[in-house]
């Protein structure tokens, strides 16, 4: 089901919680909420959807990646950038890795190990940003 961006500030400031198996309709409700947005967006939080879970979707070409409970476990490469968001206007300042490595869970609760690059490590960064509460 595609849902509503949220855009309050207050509520994006707060820190999401780990996502259990419960929680594997806020995973297609990213992936369709994304999917209807690919035209200014390539990935999402769950906080952007309203639920405060560890929960991310990142539109890599075509294809859509569901992550959940995403770490980073390795990132190398450290550069400076700007990034917008669909729940902010404008953009703000950050700091980004090149290259990172993640231990997630996929959309079947599988254990999965990946190792990204470029634009793409530099959405999945952005989006685990999210779940501190940290507003980019």
């Amino acid at each position: 089901m595609v849902r509503k961006i949220v855009r309050d500030p207050m509520f994006l400031q707060q820190k999401s919680e780990p996502a259990t198996e419960a929680d594997k309709e806020i995973v297609q409700d990213l992936i369709d909420t994304l999917n209807a947005n690919l035209e200014r967006c390539v990935g999402m939080a769950a906080n952007m959807i309203g639920e405060r879970k560890q929960i991310i979707v990142v539109a890599v070409g075509p294809i859509i990646i569901p992550m959940i409970n995403p770490v980073i476990t390795n990132k190398s490469g450290k550069y400076e950038t700007e990034e917008g968001c669909l729940s902010l206007d404008g953009v703000r300042s950050c700091t980004r890795y090149k290259e990172i490595e993640v231990d997630f869970l996929d959309q079947n609760f599988q254990k999965q190990h990946g190792k990204y690059s470029d634009f793409v490590a530099q959405i999945i960064q952005h989006e685990i940003a999210h779940f501190e509460g940290t507003l980019i």
